[in-house]
């Protein structure tokens, strides 16, 4: 409501209230009368704004922004998103992964890199991070990783000795752990590092052939890293230093980007390439598999409602869209059912209506009822029907991302090939990637981490696990605690 350029306050059925300051009392010294229902609707919405954190991910931010492709990959998938020429608009969130939604930005930790692309065809949700691998391989043990890296349940606090405790019993933990503990480990900014899919999807192209892929979004502003002593010291100073630094580059125009690459490997290669392709704690090597440019990410629009926009942005790698699908990925099988339910326990079963996560291209849905629904619907409400309601049609959208499996149902590891293990590939990135100083920084991160608080027997089996990793980086750290 305005009169002139003064806008009146209302209630949130849009009726003026008489005052923004003082509740309805008897008299300037009386009681408060129940029927102040301005002051009841105040407090309680503000008992009630919080919604609940992710888990994990819960300390992040996000921008809004567009994916414009640069080179023709129509060969490979006929996803509308990735055909040659079209420009696609895009939300990006970024995060950590262990701390609670206060926590200061620059902690050692793995960042979220999550993109949610409002296709032609429906959104497409990519749920990614800033390493190219994952510290476990079998969604099983995904629930007990996060718990290792939150809070102890009788103090409350975190703690090395349970972090360590879970990787030194979790050999695959070993690539990851290298990189976090490496400069890659604590970012610049959200601009200064790379996004990956980590996992292997599958591409269909218009003739029905498929092939897998993987993802990696090369930040063009390059990659640059603080030390520990300085995300320390910034952790001290400004919690939110990674978020102010992304929301103040794109307000003075400073518009980060990425260029989007893929590596693709044939659909038949995979069953006998040398190693798991599908193993998420693995990368696939670049002279085999070298990267192919599809196109650019540019964020340039900031939320303007930070609640609304990334707060209650949804992505779901379940997500996929007509030219991609999921792969044998154990964990990105997982997290195609894990991520939806998330935003239904902390949203609502309707949070696909909330603005930032609706669609752009037409929903034709039989979904109804249940809390917050607010599209409408009509009859019918039910499928197969003769009243003209939409249909299926497996001519024009075939279930074309798919491959054969068979077997027992079973409990167990992937087979194991010729160069499956979990050592190796660390162990060429710290002596075939990082140089003197990168691994002098490595081994002073673990040092400083194994010196505080962790216990004699995964002391030993930290040292063994980084022998296995190197043994000179492994001697070194040994060297290190010990003094």
């Amino acid at each position: 409501m305005k009169d002139g350029d003064h806008r009146f306050t209302t209630n949130d059925a849009g009726i003026p209230v008489s005052s923004d300051e003082f509740s309805l009392t008897v008299g300037p010294d009386g009681p408060i009368l129940l029927q102040d229902h301005y002051l009841i609707e105040q407090m309680a919405n503000f008992n009630r704004e919080m919604i609940p954190d992710r888990q994990p991910h819960a300390k992040g931010s996000g921008a809004f922004g567009f994916f414009e492709v640069t080179k023709d990959v129509s060969a490979y998938t006929k996803a509308a998103v990735f055909q040659p020429g079209t420009k696609t608009d895009v939300l990006a969130r970024f995060s950590t992964v262990a701390g609670e939604s206060g926590s200061p930005d620059t902690w050692r930790d793995v960042r979220g890199f999550a993109l949610k692309f409002y296709t032609t065809e429906g959104n497409y949700d990519m749920v990614g991070n800033n390493t190219p691998v994952f510290f476990i391989r079998d969604p099983m043990k995904f629930q007990h990783f996060i718990h290792s890296q939150k809070r102890r349940a009788d103090s409350g606090l975190r703690d090395n000795d349970m972090q360590w405790d879970f990787w030194t019993l979790s050999p695959e933990s070993a690539h990851q752990v290298t990189i976090l503990m490496s400069d890659r480990g604590v970012p610049r900014s959200y601009r200064h590092m790379n996004g990956y899919s980590s996992h292997t999807y599958m591409w269909v192209n218009g003739k029905g052939e498929r092939f897998w892929v993987k993802y990696h979004f090369k930040t063009d502003q390059g990659i640059e890293f603080l030390t520990q002593e300085e995300a320390d010291r910034i952790a001290g100073i400004d919690a939110d230093y990674h978020r102010r630094d992304l929301f103040d580059a794109i307000k003075r125009g400073d518009s980060p980007s990425w260029t989007l690459e893929v590596q693709i490997m044939p659909f038949k290669e995979a069953e006998k390439y040398r190693f798991n392709p599908f193993d998420l704690t693995k990368v696939w090597p670049h002279g085999d598999y070298p990267t192919h440019e599809v196109g650019r990410l540019t964020l340039n629009k900031n939320p303007s409602d930070f609640h609304s926009e990334i707060e209650q942005a949804a992505f779901e790698p379940n997500n996929l869209v007509p030219g991609i699908g999921p792969s044998p990925d154990k964990m990105l099988l997982a997290r195609l059912v894990s991520y939806s339910d998330a935003h239904r326990a902390r949203l609502g079963v309707n949070y696909k209506q909330i603005p930032v996560n609706r669609p752009k291209s037409q929903v034709n849905s039989y979904a109804k009822g249940g809390a917050m629904r607010i599209d409408k619907v009509s009859d019918p409400v039910y499928a197969p029907n003769s009243k003209g309601g939409p249909k299926a049609d497996p001519a024009r959208y075939p279930e074309a991302a798919v491959w054969n499996a068979s077997g027992e149902f079973i409990r167990a590891a992937y087979k194991k090939r010729m160069d499956d293990d979990d050592f190796s590939q660390p162990g060429n990135l710290v002596r075939k990637v990082m140089d003197n100083a990168q691994r002098d920084r490595l081994v002073s991160n673990v040092v400083t981490q194994l010196k505080n608080g962790v216990s004699e027997p995964v002391l030993q089996r930290a040292f063994a696990y980084w022998r296995n990793i190197d043994k000179e980086i492994g001697d070194r750290i040994a060297k290190g605690v010990k003094g």
